[in-house]
């Protein structure tokens, strides 16, 4: 999952800045999280971090100002640059907040460092599916690049991933979610229960996907195999051959004018959804929620095969140490002690730490958001817009249910140039 913000083509950084300000103002009355070190007050720090838009918000950052006295330096962008820019300008960051994908392409560069389990105070609260792929004892382990995959290292210094939890975190996670397709049920006319369904020659024109390839590559790969056409080993993992029927099939689609357009941005998906020019397509909770606050109808659809998931994390440049990596240990512990954690819930995401974000969540919120629960009062979002009127349940139902049926994770290949050059070609067709 990745968020696209280009000053260029003028897409929501500044609408983003001002709901987040709106939410840092509501935030401000909650309570200052108490027992940090006032030390950084003091010792005025900067800490410069960059990662996708989902979560490099101002309100994060105006939080983590108030409570710490530590100033973040945040920059969004989207994900392929952000993977670039981990590895092509180690000292322009001290925080990379990336995904766990970019991470198989940035840690082996040498340019992250491994964190000490022992310094993170909410280590304990992270949900098993960061450290051994399951949500319960008896989960299946989904495909692709699961995080817990990539998730450790034996020691500091070490480039190849180790097979099992150590005490060397690669990131500290933040932000998970489930995706699956959006539909406007107003306009698609007939229940939507598999990924298949995007492919409906009744829905031509009116259909779209995601263009980040590492990401549109799996939603292709889940309807390709929801369609019967082919039963990958791992869909995380394809073959060479495996690619060109996948891209092949996307470029006969595409010029039967099944697609109406390819997005890369959040904004991008939630016009097209809200004008009605697409009925069906790849989205992402937060999306879907605004249509829906635009009083559209719109539905995060639970499918038969299960969901896509990504996951991203908190990681430490290596030029980080001294008083520097102090502070960057103190902005992580911090980030995990809850009100981040709950601002991400409230947005349709997940928190690695949930048992410390159900702190900050009202009984409502945490029956809403998390347990699948029809809410008793009116769902707000961080800004303070009703989102969902009392009596709703979240698309998808619990917590449990949505991130219990992962079929895959967004993923890098071991064939990931020749996937990349494949794609290119399936967008220019």
């Amino acid at each position: 999952m990745t968020e696209t913000k280009k000053a260029a083509k003028g897409i929501s950084r500044r609408s983003l800045l001002k709901t987040a300000s709106a939410a840092a103002g509501l935030a401000a009355g909650s309570g200052v999280i108490t027992g940090f070190p006032t030390i950084w007050a003091q010792n005025p720090i900067t800490i410069r971090q960059f990662g996708t838009g989902v979560s490099n918000l101002n309100a994060i950052a105006e939080k983590c100002k108030a409570d710490l006295g530590i100033t973040l330096e945040m920059t969004a962008t989207d994900s392929d640059a952000a993977a670039q820019r981990a590895v092509t300008q180690p000292n322009s960051y001290d925080i990379a907040d990336i995904e766990y994908w970019i991470l198989k392409k940035v840690y082996p560069a040498g340019v992250i460092q491994p964190m000490d389990v022992k310094k993170l105070k909410y280590y304990d609260k992270v949900v098993p599916l960061f450290k051994n792929g399951k949500l319960k004892p008896d989960s299946v382990i989904a495909q692709g690049t699961a995080p817990h995959t990539v998730g450790f290292v034996e020691k500091p210094g070490d480039k190849k991933f180790a097979k099992g939890e150590t005490q060397y975190f690669t990131m500290m996670p933040t932000i998970y979610n489930a995706d699956t397709l959006g539909i406007r049920p107003d306009l698609v006319g007939r229940e939507i229960s598999t990924w298949a369904d995007i492919m409906d020659p009744k829905f031509k024109g009116k259909t779209s996907i995601l263009n980040i390839p590492s990401i549109g590559i799996m939603d292709a790969a889940m309807i390709m195999e929801a369609m019967g056409n082919i039963k990958y080993a791992d869909k995380g993992n394809m073959t060479k051959e495996e690619i060109d029927k996948t891209i092949d099939f996307l470029i006969k689609a595409k010029q039967g004018g099944q697609f109406r357009a390819f997005w890369k941005s959040f904004d991008e998906s939630v016009n097209l959804m809200a004008s009605g020019e697409v009925i069906i397509q790849s989205m992402w909770s937060p999306a879907v929620a605004a249509v829906r606050s635009k009083g559209i109808a719109c539905k995060y659809q639970p499918l038969k095969e299960g969901y896509r998931s990504w996951g991203g994390g908190l990681g430490l440049a290596s030029h980080l140490s001294g008083a520097k990596l102090d502070a960057a240990y103190e902005y992580i512990n911090w980030y995990t002690s809850g009100w981040v954690g709950a601002y991400l819930n409230r947005q349709g995401y997940y928190s690695a730490a949930m048992d410390t974000a159900k702190g900050f969540m009202t009984e409502d919120e945490w029956g809403y958001w998390i347990e699948g629960k029809a809410a008793k009062g009116d769902i707000v979002a961080p800004d303070g817009k009703v989102m969902e009127k009392a009596g709703a349940v979240r698309d998808g139902g619990s917590f449990e249910e949505r991130m219990g049926h992962v079929a895959c994770w967004n993923s890098v290949m071991d064939e990931d140039r020749y996937m990349v050059r494949r794609w290119n070609e399936f967008i220019a067709a």
